[in-house]
């Protein structure tokens, strides 16, 4: 039998995880299926993911019904979101067994409200992890500079962590040194480092969207050739982006400081692609999968990718080629005008307004639902 082309991709050192959750996929058995056959070996959940589970059909009925009119909207979508992630860390656990802890974890992530407090963000992260009570849990923390002073702590705790909403190159290298930092200030307490996992999650297609509109709105007010020169740079900037970033990974974790942590028994924070499926209809549809394939990699997959993938994707190792491209390319949309560093805070801010627009709406559809389901006596 031919070998798929998602075992390929596995094959290939990419760890494929879903980009998707709801009740449904966990109880049909459709995600047990997934793991068997489609060599998906782990899964990520945001405020997004939850709002449209929550919102579409009535698999949380009755477990909102049982839980009364109490409980707070953001309580009750803890309640149901800690289940679906527990459930599925249970589906991931023979993963996780065969890896050794390398692979087979679900994330769950924190409230988008505490991205700017460090304090919050390790109260939340703990009471999430305690909930939870699994040990292929991480926790997602965004890549601020407050989360970064998280990821510290939770990894000196032994709090295995995602760090979500990371744009830019100077922001994947400050969580990485407070992962490293983390795993030391952990040995210094005497506690092992060998059970302790973190992936940076290194965002990507949305990094076109913007550019690529700056882009368009830019050669509005060119002609001719310079008009032309500025419209080549579209839709490559992400991919270069991201190559820098695993570059980065490559050199961080070598050398002195890093191979002590590793005698030891660290794990590497390995990369993880997020936001990979493609926005632009004009660019192929896996597009960035293919380009970002190397040892040591996350991609997460929304359900739509996967399938197009399945059908049609390819495999060679990329995310080490085209470095010198990848640096020039940057460094032209810096001679245009166009700023990678401006480009990367906006999507930050608006990554961490956008979770925040989700969990308002998912909790006032919990509350408007609850009223449905419990009226009031």
């Amino acid at each position: 039998m031919a070998t798929s082309r998602l075992q390929q991709l596995h094959d290939a050192g990419v760890s494929i995880w879903l980009d998707f959750i709801d009740r449904e996929l966990l109880t049909s058995g459709r995600l047990r299926r997934m793991v068997e056959s489609d060599f998906v070996t782990g899964e990520t959940t945001n405020p997004t993911i939850f709002e449209k589970a929550l919102a579409e059909g009535h698999e949380y009925d009755d477990q909102l019904s049982a839980a009364g009119r109490d409980l707070p909207p953001a309580e009750l979508f803890e309640l149901v979101e800690t289940e679906d992630v527990r459930t599925a860390c249970d589906i991931f656990a023979d993963v996780y067994a065969r890896t050794n802890g390398g692979d087979g974890y679900v994330s769950i992530e924190v409230s988008p409200a505490s991205a700017n407090d460090a304090e919050a963000t390790v109260r939340e992260a703990q009471r999430l992890w305690h909930a939870v009570d699994r040990p292929n849990l991480m926790v997602k923390v965004p890549g601020t500079q407050e989360g970064a002073t998280a990821v510290r702590q939770l990894i000196g705790q032994g709090i295995n962590v995602n760090i979500t909403l990371l744009f830019a190159i100077n922001a994947h290298a400050r969580v990485i040194d407070a992962y490293i930092a983390g795993l030391e200030d952990r040995l210094r307490a005497g506690s092992s480092i060998d059970n302790v996992a973190s992936v940076a999650s290194f965002f990507v297609s949305r990094v076109d969207t913007e550019i690529d509109k700056r882009l368009n709105d830019l050669a509005a007010t060119k002609s001719g050739a310079e008009r032309e020169h500025v419209l080549r740079l579209r839709g490559k900037a992400a991919i270069a982006n991201a190559k820098l970033a695993y570059r980065l990974f490559e050199a961080k974790f070598s050398g002195e400081r890093w191979e002590r942590l590793a005698a030891k028994g660290a794990r590497l924070q390995r990369p993880l692609w997020a936001s990979t499926s493609t926005k632009n209809p004009e660019y192929r549809d896996v597009i960035y999968v293919e380009e970002l394939i190397g040892p040591n990699t996350v991609n997460t997959l929304p359900p739509a990718t996967l399938e197009a993938f399945r059908d049609h994707g390819e495999v060679r190792q990329t995310i080490t080629q085209g470095l010198d491209q990848a640096q020039l390319c940057l460094a032209e949309l810096e001679a245009v005008g166009i700023s990678l560093e401006q480009v990367t805070d906006k999507l930050l801010v608006d990554g961490l307004a956008s979770f925040q627009k989700s969990f308002d709406q998912l909790t006032a559809g919990l509350a408007k639902k609850m009223s449905l389901l419990v009226p009031a006596s």
